[in-house]
């Protein structure tokens, strides 16, 4: 029963994942007048976890920003902001730290081929929790 309970313990922690430079800190980011309104979605929360918002992609002068607008999600630590393939996170891009309820905005990494990714996730990324899924619309 240790040796299940040591190797369930190992996996969990070779699981996680390694806080990279994009995680450290929140970005300084805004939208200017001019960006285009590509897609939109709102926040479902998962069990047990309260959350609500409404989530933007701009295109502007050939770089998309993400932003999310009135948030409201229940605390936990290291939650992150996914942009991702799935309703789970599994191929996904880190955006960052997420910045809190409110409103925050998202520079989204030049080599990433938006259009492929449907969702953007609230996760715990210490303890490996989905806290809120958008699926993205386009306008």
């Amino acid at each position: 029963m240790n040796k299940y309970l040591l190797i369930l313990l190992a996996l969990f922690t070779l699981s996680c994942e390694k806080e990279g430079e994009l995680t450290r800190e929140n970005n300084n980011v805004s939208i200017p007048e001019g960006a285009i309104l590509k897609y939109t979605g709102s926040f479902v929360p998962t069990s047990g976890i309260t959350a609500a918002g409404v989530v933007k992609v701009y295109l502007d002068n050939g770089v998309y920003k993400l932003e999310i607008e009135d948030a409201n999600v229940s605390s936990g630590p290291d939650l992150k902001v996914y942009l991702s393939k799935s309703d789970t996170p599994t191929q996904y891009v880190n955006l960052g730290n997420f910045a809190g309820n409110g409103t925050s905005t998202y520079a989204i990494p030049a080599e990433t081929i938006v259009p492929d990714y449907s969702y953007v996730l609230i996760h715990c990324q210490q303890y490996n929790h989905l806290f809120a899924v958008a699926k993205l619309n386009s306008n």
